[in-house]
C-alpha cells in the first residue's frame, strides 16, 4: 500500500497553522530547506567553530598540565646545566663546582657546570632568566648578580625579584683586601695613606662592572674619598693572575679564592672587609681593628635561582638536594677552610632566599647611589 505524505499547506512561502513563536515574523518554508527544525534555533557555523576552539584549547591544556605534573614528579630524568655567571676559577667557580658535584650524588643526575661570564654576571645570568623552568637549568647567583646590579647599572637585564624563582641560599663570603706583593705597604693603614696619595696612577680588578667584588673596592673608594681606575675582568679567576703579576694595584677579592694565592705567597692580603676574623686567615685583621671606616663591611653570598615559574616539585627537589649537599661533611668542612660560612637550614627555605634578595637591593642602593658610580 502507497505510504501518503502529508504536506503543511505554504502559501507564498508561509506555513499556515505552524507554531510561532516569534509573534512579529512568521515561519519561513525556506528555513527547512536549510535543516532547521521548526520552532528551534540552530548556532552558527562560527559560533560553533569558536566552541571547539576552545574546547580544544581546553583539552590541550588539561594534557600539558598533566604531562608537567609527570615531569616535575620524575625530576630529574637527565643531566642538569648549572650556570656559574663567572669565569673558571673564581669564588663562584669554586664553591659551584664543590656543590654541584655533591648535587649530582644526591639527586642521581650529573650537574654540568657552564661558565657564562661578562656584564658582572648579568649575562650569564639572564641566559637562566630566559631558559624554559623546568629545573634543568639554573644558576649559583651572587649579591652583585642579584642585588647590587639592579641598583648599579642603569639598564639592568633582568629583574632579580621576578625573573627568577628561589631555591636555596649556600653560604656567605666575605671579601678581602689583596695588593700586588710589591706594593710599598705592609698594613690597611698604610694602604689608606699611599691610596690618597697616589690614586691617580692605581688601578683595581674586579670580577666585572657590578660584580661584588667590583662593589667591595666601590665601597672602599667611597669611604676613602679616592677616584682609582677600574679594570673589569671576566671573573676574578684572570683579575687575581693579572694582579700576581703585578699589572693592577689591588682586588677586593672573596676569601674562598683568594686564600690560595695569599698562603702561596703570589699575593699579599691587607684587611678582611668583616666585623670579626676568618678562621680561614686568622692573622688577617679587620679593616675596622686597624683603623678603617666602621661602615667597610664587603661581602657576596651564593645561591641557586631557577627561571620564573619552575614548578613547586621542582624547586623543592632542588632545595632538598642543595640543603643535603651543604650538610655533608666533606663539603661544609672544604667551604669552612676557604672562609665561607655555611647558610643554616632555616636559611636555606626559597621564602628566607626570596625575602634576602629584596633586602639586599635596597640595602646597597643608598651606598651605591651615594658612591655615584653608574653603569649604562
Amino acid at each position: 500500500m502507497a505510504t501518503r505524505v502529508i504536506r503543511p499547506p505554504v502559501q507564498n512561502g508561509v506555513i499556515r497553522g505552524a507554531v510561532n513563536r516569534d509573534k512579529h515574523r512568521p515561519w519561513d518554508a525556506s528555513r527547512l530547506d536549510r535543516g532547521h527544525a521548526i520552532g528551534a534555533s540552530q548556532p552558527s557555523l562560527s559560533w560553533r567553530k569558536t566552541m571547539i576552539s576552545k574546547f580544544s584549547a581546553l583539552a590541550f591544556g588539561a594534557l600539558l598540565a598533566l604531562g608537567g605534573s609527570a615531569s616535575a614528579q620524575t625530576f630529574p630524568s637527565r643531566p642538569m646545566t648549572m650556570v656559574i655567571p663567572f669565569a673558571a676559577g673564581g669564588p663562584t667557580d669554586v664553591l659551584g663546582r664543590v656543590v654541584g658535584a655533591r648535587m649530582s650524588e644526591i639527586l642521581g643526575q650529573q650537574v654540568v657546570i657552564e661558565n657564562v661570564g661578562g656584564g658582572g654576571g648579568q649575562t650569564g645570568s639572564r641566559r637562566v632568566a630566559d631558559a624554559k623552568p623546568d629545573g634543568y637549568t639554573f644558576v649559583v647567583g651572587t649579591v652583585g648578580t642579584h642585588a647590587q646590579g639592579q641598583t648599579l647599572y642603569k639598564k639592568p637585564l633582568y629583574n632579580a625579584m621576578t625573573d627568577f624563582t628561589p631555591v636555596a641560599l649556600l653560604a656567605e663570603v666575605p671579601i678581602i683586601l689583596t695588593v700586588r706583593k710589591d706594593l710599598p705597604v705592609k698594613n690597611f693603614k698604610e694602604f689608606i695613606e699611599y691610596a690618597q696619595k697616589n690614586q691617580g696612577k692605581m688601578q683595581f680588578g674586579s670580577a666585572g662592572a657590578g660584580s661584588a667584588t667590583h662593589l667591595g673596592c666601590v665601597l672602599l673608594n667611597s669611604l676613602l674619598k679616592t677616584n682609582i681606575n677600574h679594570i673589569p675582568y671576566k671573573g676574578t679567576g684572570p683579575a687575581m693572575i693579572d694582579l700576581a703579576a703585578g699589572r693592577i694595584d689591588f682586588l677586593c677579592e672573596i676569601i674562598t679564592t683568594a686564600k690560595p694565592h695569599v698562603d702561596n705567597g703570589t699575593v699579599r692580603a691587607l684587611a678582611i672587609f668583616d666585623t670579626e676574623r676568618s678562621k680561614a686567615l686568622p692573622k688577617l685583621a679587620t679593616a675596622i681593628e686597624q683603623g678603617g671606616p666602621k661602615d667597610l663591611i664587603a661581602y657576596t653570598w651564593n645561591a641557586i635561582f631557577l627561571p620564573k615559574n619552575a614548578p613547586a616539585e621542582v624547586v623543592n627537589k632542588l632545595n632538598a638536594a642543595a640543603v643535603e649537599a651543604m650538610k655533608s661533611p666533606a663539603v661544609a668542612g672544604k667551604l669552612a677552610g676557604l672562609g665561607a660560612k655555611v647558610a643554616t637550614p632555616k636559611q636555606m627555605t626559597p621564602q628566607y632566599l626570596a625575602d634576602l634578595v629584596k633586602s639586599e637591593i635596597a640595602k646597597w642602593a643608598g651606598p651605591i647611589k651615594a658612591s655615584g658610580v653608574i653603569i649604562n
